[in-house]
């Protein structure tokens, strides 16, 4: 069993095109949907040369509840099965929460409950890790709630930090950690749903 999967992404897009190149004929899942906020996000370019179906669903100046209306329109029209972030920087709606429970994840570049929350994301994680003193980061899979990264965990891998590490340098090294990361728990999450089972942490 193939399950379909849709891809939610505010920018470049390069952990869907991790996703992109990871999947495989016959596996257990397939990426069929790109769904983006923003017209000029990069992940667009991405989807449209591997043949993906793409949609732009803004947020801004929107109520949530009018966003979720739209997305699940479009995630029942694509008969998608799991959703899955990939540097969406925008709250999924409770009612797409709800109506794909423990079958949305996400991808956050550092070792969670640490640096997560409202406005975590990209360099300002790495940014907050440095200034911290912290000794290490890393990258966590986890699944998704109503709330921002505080679903349950599935994996999680460390990344040390150098001293005098630039929040540049030190996301090179996460992403490249979520860049394989991420489809393994992917694969995991949809090998287990595929057999009626519930994904627990990997293993």
């Amino acid at each position: 069993m193939t399950l379909r999967a849709a891809v939610f992404a505010s920018g470049g897009g390069t952990n869907f095109q991790a996703l992109l190149d990871h999947q495989r004929p016959g596996g257990s899942w397939e990426i069929v949907l790109l769904l983006t906020d923003r017209a000029e996000a990069d992940a667009l370019v991405r989807a449209e040369k591997a043949g993906v179906a793409t949609a732009v669903v803004p947020t801004k100046g929107r109520e949530l509840a009018e966003v979720g209306r739209v997305m699940l329109g479009l995630l029942e029209a694509h008969a998608v099965d799991v959703i899955l972030l990939a540097g969406y920087l925008k709250l999924v709606p409770p009612d797409v929460v709800a109506r794909y429970p423990r079958r949305i994840l996400n991808v956050h570049p550092a070792l969670l409950p640490d640096f997560g929350g409202k406005g975590m994301y990209g360099m300002n994680v790495h940014r907050a890790v440095i200034e911290s003193g912290a000794r290490e980061s890393g990258a966590t899979v986890h699944l998704v709630d109503e709330d921002y990264d505080r679903g349950p965990v599935l994996a999680q891998e460390r990344v040390p930090v150098h001293l005098g590490d630039t929040p540049e340098q030190l996301a090179a090294r996460v992403l490249e950690v979520e860049h394989r990361l991420y489809p393994e728990a992917v694969d995991q999450l949809c090998e287990a749903l595929a057999a009626g089972q519930d994904s627990g942490p990997m293993t």
